[in-house]
């Protein structure tokens, strides 16, 4: 009897398994990947993120060590100059700009938190302890977007020698404060590291040293 050979070439159900394993590969290649390119863009969001907190945190700590005991204007009340106004959501001091900013020498310096969430710092010219109007101003500067919520906050010595607690409106506007606190949070609820900075050249403890040493000399 002649015999059967087997015919050449793949059968139905072994062309199906094939594809159907080469889909999985497939899948499973392209799933790989996916999670690789969002780990990559979570990471680069983040070094971004990072790198924005850092370059803003830089440039205030550098602006408030900067500030100095200037006076820009004068209290109408009172009568005293004022040097430092403070608010929770808004600063205004004199400090030296940098000549890289095209423009040195003593300046006020305003920051405040915008409520479209936007951290911005203006500057004016100060000149005899009083602004001056520049005949082309520039607009504000934009330093972060994209905030939640800031805050401002104040921190000086007590009479009795002792670190008083922290304050959202600085009152002895003729003074600076030891201490500045700045806290930002993102929209997305991610808090900023809080940025502490102690003022080198700060008057708010002057009264609370100069009381003993003036009770020595009597």
């Amino acid at each position: 009897m002649p015999s059967h050979s087997r015919p050449l070439g793949f059968t139905l159900i072994e062309v199906m398994l094939a594809t159907v394993l080469l889909a999985a590969g497939l899948a499973l290649a392209f799933a790989t990947l996916s999670a690789a390119t969002r780990t990559a863009t979570r990471g680069e969001a983040m070094a971004q993120r990072n790198e924005r907190e850092r370059s803003v945190e830089t440039f205030l700590r550098k602006r408030l060590t900067a500030i100095r005991p200037v006076p820009f204007a004068v209290d109408n009340s009172s009568g005293l100059p004022q040097r430092f106004i403070g608010e929770p959501t808004r600063m205004r001091f004199v400090s030296d700009l940098p000549d890289y900013l095209g423009r040195g020498g003593p300046y006020l310096h305003e920051l405040a938190i915008e409520d479209d969430g936007r951290l911005t710092l203006a500057l004016t010219m100060v000149l005899a302890g009083a602004t001056v109007e520049e005949p082309d101003p520039r607009p504000p500067e934009m330093l972060a977007e994209g905030l939640k919520s800031a805050q401002f906050r104040y921190r000086a010595m007590g009479d009795d020698g002792a670190m008083g607690d922290w304050e959202d409106n600085w009152k002895a506007t003729d003074q600076l404060p030891m201490l500045i606190e700045v806290t930002m949070t993102d929209v997305d609820g991610r808090e900023w590291p809080p940025l502490v900075v102690a003022l080198p050249l700060s008057t708010a403890s002057v009264g609370a040293i100069a009381a003993p040493f003036q009770e020595t000399q009597q």
